[in-house]
């Protein structure tokens, strides 16, 4: 019997997905592992694997389009399977559209139904499926002349529409609530909002509506650190290991914190506050389209090293659209870290559900006072962005000090 490859729900969050890409074609056969489509989530361009095998008979929905998750994408005939009268699935249910206005009458939606009166499944081709929803045909009531009955584009088009029952929307429902937007002008450009930009939207405005932030910074010095990372990486140069960044440090600082002051790596629970068992670093970074948090897990078990090779590892899979849904469970806290844009300091949203992320800014070289002496240094600012309802003000403090005793006293995280 035909197989439906399906939209997969490849994130916790995701709801529907973009068709970016077909890797394969109706016709092309396809075994288990292959790569058949492209698809875009709220998190990342994440590539489909199939599950089954077979040919691919149909094709339903086409790149560039929306679809929810569990949508029908394309059917798979198995071998020696007639393809000629292997179907598409039944349609899903269509989106639900904004209500109209009081004064605009609502035509009744036609079921286009994939199931006879007499209790047996009508066949039906995609594109007469699509013209009798845009027509209003009840295709209960069409007779298909195609193959063993099956209902083809020809048998929709001279089919008669349902009538349509005007049905007046009610005048008293509760206003929905919309945005202040800007005026359009005609050399003014629109781009539709991702997938992964409405969800990082979403995301943002219930972080800023529903839990109350609050901030606090302190000023690093920088200059023990960046010495011994110039050591470090001079060694590891010469015999061609790996290069260390200074996020790589700010992330081991964090980890060595959260050990240190384990009421910041928890999450609000409705009634209670769950501290979690280990630390899980999610880490921003910034591709094409938006934001990625990819997450370092269990990162309390690993060393500077592992550390700095899974960060970059996971960075060159977020630039290639490579990275898999499961890397982004089990994050605990963020790092959102701008100073390679210069940024010297800023507060970051924290990220739901978790209950606080780190702003790192740039080191910036500045007068300072060294024991009554005006010297030049190095400074970096940490901020750390926290949900009140977990952390208090003293503990968010306590923590951040955590990191700034690891920043100004790196040799620590070595040992």
């Amino acid at each position: 019997m035909p197989i439906n490859i399906e939209m997969p729900k490849l994130s916790d969050t995701m709801t529907e997905g973009t068709l970016v890409s077909w890797r394969k074609k109706a016709g092309d056969t396809v075994e288990i592992g292959d790569i058949i489509a492209e698809i875009e989530t709220d998190k990342a361009t994440m590539e489909m694997e199939a599950f089954d095998e077979g040919t691919i008979v149909e094709i339903l929905v086409q790149e560039g389009t929306k679809a929810p998750v569990g949508d029908v994408l394309a059917i798979i005939a198995e071998e020696d399977e007639d393809v000629s009268v292997v179907t598409a699935p039944p349609a899903a249910p269509a989106t639900k559209a904004p209500a109209a206005a009081a004064s605009t009458p609502v035509a009744a939606a036609v079921p286009t139904a994939t199931v006879a009166a007499d209790g047996s499944r009508l066949r039906v081709s995609p594109l007469a499926r699509k013209i009798a929803a845009e027509k209003g045909v009840d295709l209960t009531t069409v007779k298909g002349s195609g193959p063993s009955g099956r209902i083809v584009k020809a048998d929709v088009e001279s089919a008669k529409a349902a009538s349509a029952t005007p049905v007046a929307a009610p005048s008293s429902a509760a206003p929905v609530p919309q945005g202040i937007f800007p005026a359009v002008g005609a050399d003014d450009k629109v781009t539709p909002l991702s997938g992964m930009r409405k969800i990082i939207a979403e995301r943002l405005l219930l972080s800023k509506q529903t839990i109350p932030h609050f901030y606090l910074h302190v000023e690093c010095d920088a200059a023990p650190l960046m010495a011994l990372r110039k050591q470090i990486n001079a060694q590891t140069e010469q015999t061609g290991g790996n290069k260390y960044s200074v996020n790589d440090f700010v992330v081991k600082a964090m980890i060595n914190s959260c050990e240190e002051v384990p009421a910041v790596n928890a999450a609000y629970n409705g009634d209670s506050v769950v501290e979690f068992a280990n630390v899980g670093i999610s880490v921003a970074i910034a591709v094409e389209d938006g934001l990625v948090t990819p997450v370092v897990k269990t990162a309390q078990n690993k060393s500077l090293l592992e550390i700095s090779q899974e960060i970059k590892a996971m960075a060159k899979r977020a630039r290639d659209k490579k990275l898999l849904p499961n890397e982004f469970d089990g994050g605990t806290i963020t790092i959102s870290n701008l100073g390679a844009w210069g940024v010297e300091s800023f507060d970051a949203i924290v990220n739901p559900p978790q209950a606080a992320i780190v702003s790192v800014g740039g080191i910036i070289e500045k007068a300072v006072s060294i024991k009554g002496e005006i010297k030049s240094g190095l400074r970096m600012n940490i901020g750390l962005s926290c949900d009140h309802r977990v952390v208090d003000g003293a503990v968010a403090a306590t923590y951040l000090n955590a990191v700034k005793k690891f920043i100004e006293q790196p040799t620590l995280m070595l040992v």
